[in-house]
C-alpha cells in the first residue's frame, strides 16, 4: 500500500533565544522540537528534541567567525550519526556581505539536519556553502 504524502510530512517548532553580550560578541540557544510523520521503524521517535547553540564574534568591523552546533537528545541508539556542527567566515564589503560556511550537516532545514545522517569531520566528510547578501536603497532616507 502506497505510503500517503501527508505521512511524509515533518514539522519542526523552534524558539530563538538570543543575546548580544558586547559589540564583538553575541550568543544564541535554540530548543528544537522536530515531528516526523514517518519513521523507519517503531523503534525510532516521531519527535526529536534538540538543542542549537550559535555565536558570532567580530574579529574586525568587516570580518566576523560563527559557529553553530546541534544536539539531539533522543536520537534513536542504534542510529551512528553526528550532529550538526558548522563554522563560517562573514566578510563585509560595504554593501555587501560574503557568507563562507562548513559544516557536516547535509540538509539545510532543521528537520534534515538534525534527523538525518550528518557526515564525520574527522573523515573530512564536510560540505561548503556560500551565500552573498546585499542591501538595495529604493529611496533616499531623508
Amino acid at each position: 500500500m502506497p505510503v500517503k504524502f501527508s505521512r511524509r510530512l515533518g514539522y519542526y517548532h523552534e524558539l530563538i533565544i538570543g543575546r548580544k553580550f558586547s559589540d564583538r560578541f553575541t550568543l544564541q540557544l535554540s530548543p528544537t522540537v522536530v515531528h516526523r510523520n514517518i519513521v523507519q521503524n517503531k523503534l525510532i521517535p516521531n519527535e526529536l528534541y534538540a538543542l542549537g547553540i550559535g555565536g558570532r564574534y567580530k574579529v574586525t568591523q568587516r570580518l566576523a567567525l560563527v559557529w553553530d552546533y546541534g544536539y539531539v537528545f533522543n536520537r534513536f541508539p542504534a542510529n551512528v550519526t553526528h550532529n550538526p556542527l558548522s563554522v563560517g567566515v562573514d566578510i563585509e564589503t560595504g554593501g555587501h556581505v560574503f557568507q563562507l560556511h562548513f559544516s557536516n550537516a547535509v540538509g539545510m532545514n532543521e528537520r534534515a539536519y538534525l534527523s538525518d545522517d550528518n557526515g564525520n569531520w574527522g573523515k573530512g566528510e564536510i560540505r561548503f556553502g556560500f551565500n552573498l547578501s546585499r542591501i538595495f536603497q529604493i529611496k533616499k532616507n531623508t
